[in-house]
């Protein structure tokens, strides 16, 4: 069993860690503080073909394996957590539910410019009153001429205000739940298709999230994917391997955290001697240190497994919410490290604990992971 990353690999997190350290982390704290979308980071990371990361390079794609999107998405987590998600928004989400289900025609059309970083992608099915009961979908389509009419509300949609490409889940019928779900992809611009409210947020502020509004918005036939009422199926299948993406983002929170504090530890001295000398922040380094390697090992066993296309659903769901409480764990933990210095906005803590919070929640609650787990085992067992 080999622990190490490949040549390969390690040269792509050399890439993506420099371009992080040099050109994200330093305006990260700004697009925090100011709710706006970092659209340089966007274009530089369409660049370095971490747009189109795991898509074939004939779909405009870098060709590259689940392990270089979790490598992306740590490293960029560890300079700016609202970077990471906005890019894991639109390949994991988005991207990868056309290019996983889509027809070639819609490949074409929708994943080459997303791949290629041209336009920018959303997945809308969370709403009011379908959270982690998602089979619970109100907005509705219906089959009108030769395409479906979208009536609904989606909330909580990452990258909604700036998405030109968007997932959207509706049901045909509500009495069917999950067998009434269908998938569609939506074009901005379409009519009766609007943002609604931005949300205002306690972390990942520079990443938006949205209320997505449809009333009466005509979607081509052309533009369903896969079949009526396997759109249930869909959305699972992606978000089960989006937790190993949300996993990954955890561990570059928490990483970035136990770093700073690794160095503020060693600089700040009390009673003659850095606090770095004490036994008892030497203890709080050490339970972060190796809780961050179980996480990200965790986190690359389920990317692996998905690639070598093993069953990877529980493994998913336990990198996702073990890295996603470390990271809570370590930006707390970092916090006490800096004392009161770390309660203010002139050091970045505050901001990796107001980040790494959104890990447990979003792409299935903590709670929604353990169901999963022990759904396995109990099959298992």
């Amino acid at each position: 069993m080999d622990f190490s990353l490949s040549e390969e690999h390690e040269m792509f997190r050399r890439m993506v860690r420099d371009f992080a350290a040099k050109e994200v982390e330093p305006v990260a704290a700004e697009f925090d503080e100011r709710e706006e979308f970092p659209w340089d980071n966007f274009a530089r990371m369409a660049e370095l073909g971490l747009t189109g990361v795991t898509i074939a390079e004939e779909y405009g794609g870098s060709g590259g394996d689940a392990l270089h999107l979790i490598i992306a998405v740590e490293e960029l987590a560890h300079a700016c957590a609202a970077t990471s998600v906005i890019l894991g928004a639109d390949i994991s989400l988005c991207c990868h539910s056309i290019y996983k289900f889509g027809n070639e025609e819609q490949k074409r059309r929708f994943v080459v410019p997303l791949a290629r970083g041209e336009k920018i992608g959303a997945f809308a099915l969370t709403e009011a009153g379908a959270g982690s009961d998602a089979a619970a979908l109100e907005t509705t389509a219906r089959r009108e001429g030769d395409g479906y009419i979208l009536n609904g509300t989606k909330i909580f949609t990452t990258n909604g205000a700036e998405a030109e490409i968007v997932v959207v889940f509706a049901t045909v019928d509500k009495s069917l739940r999950s067998r009434g779900i269908v998938g569609f992809v939506v074009e901005k611009g379409s009519p009766g298709f609007s943002v609604g409210k931005k949300e205002r947020k306690l972390g990942i502020r520079a990443s938006s999230t949205t209320e997505l509004i449809f009333e009466d918005c005509f979607v081509p036939l052309e533009n369903r994917l896969a079949e009526e009422g396997q759109g249930f199926r869909l959305a699972l299948s992606i978000i089960d391997s989006s937790r190993a993406v949300i996993a990954a983002q955890a561990v570059g929170i928490a990483q970035a955290a136990l770093d700073v504090s690794l160095s503020y530890s060693k600089q700040r001295h009390q009673f003659g001697q850095p606090i770095a000398d004490f036994q008892a922040i030497q203890w709080m380094l050490v339970d972060m240190a190796t809780a961050i390697d179980a996480a990200r090992l965790l986190t690359y066993r389920a990317a692996y497994l998905e690639e070598k296309g093993l069953s990877f659903i529980k493994e998913a769901a336990m990198a996702k919410v073990f890295a996603s409480e470390v990271a809570m764990a370590a930006t707390t933990k970092a916090i006490q490290i800096h004392g009161g210095y770390g309660y203010i906005k002139d050091y970045p803590v505050e901001r990796y604990f107001r980040d790494a919070k959104i890990t447990e929640i979003y792409e299935g609650t903590s709670e929604v992971q353990r169901l999963t787990i022990a759904r396995s085992l109990l099959r298992e067992g």
